[in-house]
């Protein structure tokens, strides 16, 4: 059996279509299945049992003998929640029994990190672990996840195999439920469905000219073959930043979006929310050579190349992975 928390979820409804693709259909998929916006992410899809989020510690001290591996893709993710009680129950603690679940019953495990713990880049985007310590992110939800990397760090105790992973900007199918959070693409599509147009945030930096704000873009399904390399792995644990390793702009990806429409491309600039700007990040980039290292060569998708398989075949359709 593999486990998947967050398994109603963008990333981690994606992760069951794939391992059941590749043969695996004892699934044990954890989740908050009171959100019913999440139900369609979950359709077709083989799984063994559904088990509540509260339930699995329970359910681990049960049949932790049937389990072969697990990836704890839940969190709270909400960088707009300032309630630091939320991401230290579901974020901290949370992962915190996983992990402790891991070393007594020696489970291999994924884990979820995320970019957001770079803050605004100011030591660079190197997936270091002597450098975590000193990470300043901006907002609870960054802090969380790097409160809990450094906890695993400390850890004399520790599973077999172990992989933390810095999720860089996510785009993709199975994010249809996340309103406000979802990637810029997808909002880019549904605004320029409705208006033929697309409104960017103007640059505040003078660095960057408007719409030249640049994010490290990844497509789910290249985060996806990430996940599957380290199950079949188990080597070299740690902390890895998983991004494309290239930088775009959002010009460039709302352009994409358009071509991959068969619109003309028709771009305003609005100004950075004032509350926001301060912390807006202008760049990011992901350096992939610890990953490169331990042997995974699978090429990144390229944004425009992800962008039209995004938009044609599943929010055109409104289809899911």
């Amino acid at each position: 059996m593999i486990i998947v928390t967050g398994a109603a979820g963008f990333i981690g409804s994606g992760l069951i279509s794939r391992l059941n693709q590749d043969g695996f259909k004892s699934i044990i998929a954890v989740d908050d299945f009171s959100k019913t916006e999440k139900t369609g992410n979950l359709e077709g899809k083989t799984i063994l049992q559904k088990v509540e989020r509260t339930d699995l510690a329970t359910w681990l001290d049960e049949h932790y003998r049937d389990v072969e591996f697990i990836f704890h893709i839940g969190a709270r993710t909400d960088t707009t929640e300032f309630d630091k009680h939320i991401f230290d129950e579901l974020n901290v603690n949370y992962s915190k029994m996983i992990w402790e679940k891991c070393v007594a019953y020696q489970l291999p495990l994924v884990y979820a990190s995320s970019a957001a713990t770079y803050g605004l880049g100011e030591h660079g985007y190197d997936d270091d672990e002597s450098a975590i310590g000193g990470l300043k992110p901006l907002n609870p939800y960054g802090d969380s996840k790097n409160e809990f990397d450094k906890w695993a760090l400390q850890q004399e105790k520790k599973p077999f195999f172990w992989a933390g992973l810095k999720f860089f900007n996510v785009y993709g199918p199975n994010e249809y439920h996340k309103g406000r959070m979802a990637s810029v693409i997808f909002h880019a599509y549904n605004q320029i469905n409705a208006t033929g147009k697309m409104k960017l945030f103007r640059s505040h930096h003078p660095d960057y000219r408007d719409g030249e704000q640049m994010r490290d873009f990844i497509y789910v399904k290249d985060l996806i073959d990430v996940c599957i390399f380290l199950m079949h792995h188990r080597k070299n644990p740690g902390i890895y930043n998983l991004g494309s390793g290239q930088a775009r702009t959002f010009k460039d990806l709302v352009t994409s979006t358009f071509e991959a429409m068969g619109k003309q491309p028709d771009i305003s600039y609005i100004d950075t929310p004032a509350d926001i700007r301060d912390k807006y990040q202008y760049f990011t980039e992901a350096n992939m050579a610890k990953l490169r290292s331990i042997g995974y060569e699978n090429p990144f998708t390229s944004l425009e190349d992800g962008i039209r398989d995004y938009v044609q075949q599943y929010l055109a359709t409104h289809t899911y992975l």
